[in-house]
């Protein structure tokens, strides 16, 4: 037996977003603010040595920087801020622009804002 008076439902929000390309929906998709940054820091993955890296742009989640190394998302990598001690982070993009990564734990929002006056984008 069918009720008359039973709908569809109507479009919701996701599936209008499902034909946007993923390359754009991700840099509006993210679980927090993030901040533009000139941040001079080192960065290490397993079993190598630390190099110099520029940090572009940062959130309580993660960060992206301007190292340019082959490197597949998952690689668990270690991020070392001045006034810190490395954080652990994981690869989640890379391409030419750089690298962008996710804190293992969230950055504590008062370190943020220390960093974000500490050093504003150029």
């Amino acid at each position: 037996m069918t009720d008359s008076t039973v709908r569809r439902p109507s479009p919701s929000a996701a599936d209008s977003l499902s034909a946007i390309p993923y390359a754009i929906a991700a840099d509006e998709d993210r679980c927090a603010t993030r901040h533009r940054l000139s941040i001079p820091a080192r960065m290490r993955f397993s079993c190598s040595s630390g190099f110099p890296v520029q940090v572009l742009d940062m959130s309580v989640a993660g960060f992206a920087c301007d190292a340019l190394l082959q490197t597949p998302p998952g690689t668990l990598c270690w991020i070392t801020l001045p006034g810190l001690g490395a954080l652990e982070a994981e690869v989640v993009r890379h391409d030419p622009d750089g690298m962008g990564c996710a804190f293992k734990t969230l950055l504590n929002p008062a370190v943020l804002d220390h960093f974000m006056r500490k050093y504003p984008a150029e």
